[in-house]
């Protein structure tokens, strides 16, 4: 680098660590609020290591915002001096000019898939931890945060599962064992699969084996269908099966293979797959965005005029990425497509104005 693109460089980053403190800041800020609100009696000891824990997720979540925003004021910054007029002068175009800030974009997007995939899963873990066992309070949901080999005790019963899709409510190989008031078992149903519908679960093709101290062999029958009434804290098994953001890409791949070779859905989690590899280009993209914007309005305006610049950048490619993800979820499009056509759009897009700069 010359003298030149480390004086671009120093701009950028300053810019950069600024937008995304700043940022970070806020919106953890308002998810605390939000959070102490529900959870009144929860005191700071443990919101210290919950948002502590969550705090890599945050940043990760913000690079993009903070990368549009450097580009943004940096591009601003130096319109306002007339120093883009000296660099043009001296034969340099945007392209060079904004060259090594998106040398630096591009090095940050390597380095959010990295963490994306190895790092952000441990810290969910460990932050669904903190939430399941110091905030609600509830340490046996924590363990049914997984998606096979579930054991869980609820009341007199306890169940396993081999397989669960929280996603779909859907759960495979379902074993109930009841208990009386000895614990002595006294009657078992197994389920080849089950429809998770709250405190009631709908089994398939299972049956049911009663144990009894008249008889010396159990008896059992078989059934396509019955409904089961759990209990009332078995209801929450669906909304604490494991999400994507606590598996790496492998972990993923092959969780969305078992669940389709066991013919569940897993359209929402290919979503997720392809999302956490379009996700890692979103802080390029967006950068390009900002770049003729905050070229043609470096005259005008100031730091506000900037900053409400960088807010409709966000807030136009986030809508347009969170809604191609919704269809997608919902099957209206391919996963990749819905993962990928916000970025493809966006970079066109991006392209075309600033080929249309006038410099």
């Amino acid at each position: 680098m010359n003298k030149i693109d480390r004086y671009l460089s120093g701009l950028f980053w300053v810019h950069f660590l600024g937008g995304l403190t700043v940022f970070a800041t806020i919106f953890i800020a308002i998810d605390a609020l939000g959070m102490m609100v529900e959870y009144k009696d929860v005191g700071i000891s443990t919101w210290l290591p919950y948002y502590g824990y969550g705090l890599p997720d945050t940043i990760y979540r913000m690079v993009p915002v903070a990368s549009v925003l450097a580009i943004v004021f940096t591009l601003t910054t130096l319109g306002k001096a007339n120093e883009l007029v000296a660099l043009y002068s001296v034969g340099m175009s945007l392209v060079r000019i904004c060259a090594p800030m998106l040398f630096w974009v591009l090095i940050l997007c390597v380095v959010e898939f990295g963490v994306g995939d190895q790092v952000l899963p441990n810290f969910a873990k460990h932050k669904n931890f903190v939430f399941y066992n110091q905030v609600k309070k509830n340490p046996t949901l924590y363990s049914m945060v997984k998606n096979e080999r579930i054991w869980y005790r609820s009341h007199d019963t306890i169940f396993n599962i081999k397989t669960l899709n929280a996603a779909a409510n859907k759960a495979q190989d379902l074993t109930l064992y009841y208990f009386n008031e000895a614990w002595d078992l006294i009657q078992m149903i197994t389920a080849k699969d089950v429809d998770l519908m709250g405190s009631q679960w709908l089994l398939h093709n299972g049956s049911v084996t009663l144990f009894t101290e008249d008889s010396s062999f159990p008896l059992t029958s078989q059934f396509k269908q019955k409904t089961v009434v759990m209990g009332e804290d078995s209801k929450d098994l669906g909304a604490t099966g494991n999400t994507s953001e606590m598996l790496s890409m492998g972990e993923l791949s092959q969780f969305i293979k078992k669940n389709k070779d066991a013919g569940l859905d897993t359209l929402r989690y290919e979503v997720d797959y392809h999302s956490k590899y379009s996700y890692s280009l979103a802080a390029l993209v967006m950068a390009l965005l900002g770049i003729p914007f905050s070229v043609s309005r470096s005259r005008s305006g100031g730091a506000m005029m900037s900053l409400g610049l960088c807010l409709g950048l966000i807030f136009t490619f986030w809508i347009f990425y969170t809604s191609s993800l919704t269809l997608g979820n919902y099957g209206y499009v391919p996963p990749v497509i819905a993962a990928w056509a916000p970025i493809v759009i966006m970079s066109a897009l991006a392209y075309f104005f600033i080929r249309r700069v006038r410099l």
